[in-house]
């Protein structure tokens, strides 16, 4: 679901094309900051805001690829479209295989930017979302103990009760223990729930 306080950055050097599109965004309801450089996009940006980015592929100084490059070197997952000319098509491809969600060829139809950046914006939002529930997930796993860490990844390995013990050495009343508490400190209501959580922290 798309928020309210989603920003649409639009990064080019080309004063008209950047109000053009700024003005295009804010047609839609969408908000947009307009930024001339990639030296402006990098002193504006707050990795906490939401949005997404529209980059120009060819810019003086610091081009859009070079930008692409700095925010995948920070770990800033900001979904980029970038607007490219004729001859830039295999830089955008380049572009792409580093991460870039989409890229325009000049001339483009307004439609098809806005439909590209309204999904942006909600994978932008997904993924959001996604960080925030591993972040709440990784705060309970530092709560368990080692050994209810040990057991819950073993039963969510399909491990039975008994085999548990047995590797472990201790006593399936022990290992039940350790399974029931590892379930009430992650906050999950079935075993069904606290295998998907154990899935999802090791997919991080």
């Amino acid at each position: 679901m798309l928020s309210s306080n989603q920003i649409v950055y639009i990064v080019d050097d080309d004063d008209a094309v950047r109000k053009s599109l700024c003005l295009l965004m804010k047609s839609v309801g969408l908000l947009a900051q307009g930024l001339a450089s990639a030296q402006e996009f990098l002193e504006a940006y707050d990795r906490a805001q939401p949005g997404c980015l529209v980059l120009d592929i060819r810019m003086p100084g610091m081009s859009g690829l070079e930008l692409q490059d700095r925010l995948v070197a920070e770990r800033i997952e900001l979904p980029i479209i970038f607007i490219t000319g004729h001859g830039d098509v295999p830089m955008a491809v380049q572009a792409l295989h580093k991460g870039a969600m989409e890229f325009l060829e000049k001339p483009f139809r307004d439609q098809d930017l806005i439909d590209r950046v309204q999904f942006a914006l909600q994978r932008d939002a997904e993924q959001r979302h996604a960080a925030s529930l591993r972040e709440i997930l990784e705060a309970k796993l530092v709560t368990l103990t080692p050994r209810e860490r040990e057991v819950m990844e073993r039963v969510a390995d399909g491990q039975a009760n008994k085999a548990i013990a047995i590797d472990l050495d201790m006593s399936s009343r022990t290992v039940e223990i350790h399974r029931a508490r590892a379930m009430e400190k992650m906050g999950a209501r079935s075993l069904a729930e606290l295998v998907r959580m154990v899935v999802d922290i090791n997919h991080v």
